[in-house]
């Protein structure tokens, strides 16, 4: 085989497997029609409620909201003079939208030390636990897709405090977290998953 040919197999066959897909779903709106897109969602999140508890309606209108279900989703940058980028809002990254500091902590105490942000299973996982843990720390509901997600938001302690009610327009975002996480649980029910 000459030179050229052995590159474009190589070519060929690193653009068929190597990276993943970060792109969102088709269709976000319709739980069903995402389960059939991207079946490997659908049993990412059904070993996390499995695992954990966390319905499968609560993290997929989470992620929805933290994602948009975009792998390798980051915050927006930050410019300073309104040109120069200085950087990222946060180091929020992946499907979870999983801050550094609090992804370190999931891989330390499950032990999943591999774990990556950018990985649906890894992902969910995360949510899973940290929603668990919400639930024991704070008493609040799993099928309680606003508070859970006030919680993910500002962190265990800032929805201690209530630092969420002194923002409206989060307030404002967790309902409609809630919304769609009821949404999505009447879809998941018709379509058998």
């Amino acid at each position: 085989m000459n030179r050229f040919l052995k590159l474009a197999i190589v070519g060929l066959v690193a653009s068929c497997g190597g990276g993943g897909n970060y792109k969102a779903p088709r269709n976000l709106e319709n739980a069903c029609m995402l389960a059939a897109e991207r079946p490997a969602y659908m049993r990412a999140m059904q070993q996390t409620e499995r695992r954990w508890g966390i319905p499968i309606h609560v993290q997929m209108a989470t992620i929805h909201q933290e994602s948009k279900f975009i792998g390798d989703a980051r915050t927006p940058h930050r410019y300073a003079l309104g040109i120069i980028p200085v950087g990222r809002q946060s180091s929020a990254f992946g499907y979870s939208q999983a801050l550094d500091g609090t992804w370190d902590e999931y891989r330390k105490k499950t032990g999943n030390r591999g774990a990556r942000r950018d990985n649906i299973r890894d992902a969910t996982d995360f949510m899973g636990w940290y929603m668990n843990d919400s639930t024991r720390i704070l008493g609040i509901s799993k099928l309680d897709a606003a508070s859970q997600y006030l919680a993910y938001h500002e962190g265990r302690s800032g929805f201690n405090r209530g630092s969420h009610r002194a923002k409206p327009w989060l307030m404002t975002v967790a309902s409609k977290v809630n919304a769609r996480s009821e949404l999505y649980r009447m879809q998941l029910a018709t379509c058998g998953r």
